[in-house]
């Protein structure tokens, strides 16, 4: 299936996150996008990068609930857990609270705050693990082609280098040596960067000996052309996602952004003639790949418009914190994310390594065969 729907499937399900702080839809947003990532993901070393997107959420929802603590919260409230020492701060520093009082009323809202951004990293960690960066980058276009090598190069990072901690982890172990603790992230360390740096040379030789860099000569009419159509296409859909934002430009809003889109497609497509790659076997985008980028995109467009329907929807979308309230789970958006769910039986399913056949068992040569 073409990579680029995994990847709007897992935005689609980060737009629906980011509308909203219940906790009950963004744990629900949470399983889908883990449900379709187990049925779904292949056994390849950047496939497995899931695990680290999830442990780096949890990181960051620990470090937003310290900083309420420590901090203290802009939400005001009545339920004291605890009183901190505070620390006296000159007049200069007015508005920044170090210690002092933790209400529940604050960490309930910096738990819903941390909760929503954590979501979207386990979305981006979703679609880094489902889609091939590498079939990912043969898919832009030709005047994109260097910036998204430079995407991809970052992308693959994280992934490879989980995958070089693991692998040393294990060896230290059968070798009976520690691989926690502060002794063994310091004896893991050295042999990762290490590996690294011998990885990014080698990638730099790859490039080199494929002509990486090397471009068409075009006229310098149609290099200007490019350049202000991509430039102007790029500030009209600026101008018009300003305008569908604000009330003012509700009228404008659109038709610059549809006519800076149409400039910027033409730009893209201009800026294609300098590149002198070709493709081998493209990727295709067949009906699995349309249900998969449709499934992430209706989530997202479903949380939009219930957002916008009435302040009810609004207030179950956000839940309050002032007065303290439990969160409940409504059922329109709550059926709009259980759509996510269809990548999960409409994708391909990943085809297993097929282990090696053990070797035959030696015999002894006086013995008959059995």
């Amino acid at each position: 299936m073409h990579p680029g729907a995994w990847w709007i499937w897992a935005l689609g399900l980060g737009t629906a996150a980011s509308r909203t702080t219940n906790p009950l839809l963004l744990a629900l947003l949470i399983g889908v996008a883990g449900y379709v990532v187990v049925a779904r993901r292949t056994e390849a070393p950047w496939a497995r990068s899931y695990g680290a997107f999830v442990k780096l959420a949890l990181a960051v929802l620990g470090i937003r609930l310290a900083f309420a603590v420590l901090l203290g919260s802009p939400i005001p409230g009545t339920h004291t857990l605890v009183t901190l020492p505070e620390l006296p701060l000159p007049d200069w520093a007015q508005g920044i609270r170090v210690g002092g009082r933790v209400t529940a009323e604050g960490l309930v809202f910096a738990l819903y705050d941390g909760l929503k951004l954590a979501t979207l990293l386990i979305c981006v960690g979703a679609a880094n693990a489902l889609a091939n960066p590498a079939r990912l980058l043969k898919s832009l276009p030709g005047a994109l082609y260097e910036a998204g090598v430079a995407v991809v190069v970052a992308l693959t990072f994280a992934p490879n280098l989980i995958a070089d901690v693991q692998r040393l982890r294990a060896a230290r172990r059968l070798r009976g040596r520690p691989d926690r603790g502060l002794r063994g992230l310091l004896q893991v360390g050295l042999p990762v960067l290490e590996g690294a740096l011998e990885r990014s040379v080698a990638l730099a030789a790859a490039m080199d000996a494929r002509g990486y860099g090397r471009s068409a000569e075009v006229p310098p009419g149609v290099r200007r052309t490019t350049a202000a159509l991509t430039l102007g296409g790029l500030v009209g859909v600026c101008a018009g996602t300003y305008g569908l934002l604000t009330a003012e430009g509700g009228t404008y809003g659109l038709p610059v952004l549809l006519a800076g889109l149409a400039a910027a497609l033409a730009g893209l497509r201009l800026g294609g003639r300098r590149s002198l790659r070709t493709r081998y076997r493209p990727d295709t985008w067949g009906v699995r790949a349309w249900l998969v980028a449709a499934s992430g995109a209706a989530v997202a467009a479903l949380l939009v418009l219930y957002a916008s329907s009435d302040a009810y929807a609004y207030a179950a979308l956000h839940p309050g914190v002032v007065p303290l309230t439990a969160p409940t789970l409504p059922l329109m958006p709550a059926a709009a994310i259980l759509l996510g769910l269809l990548p999960a039986f409409v994708a391909p399913t990943p085809t297993p390594t097929s282990t090696p056949a053990p070797a035959p068992a030696l015999q002894d040569p006086g013995k008959e065969p059995s």
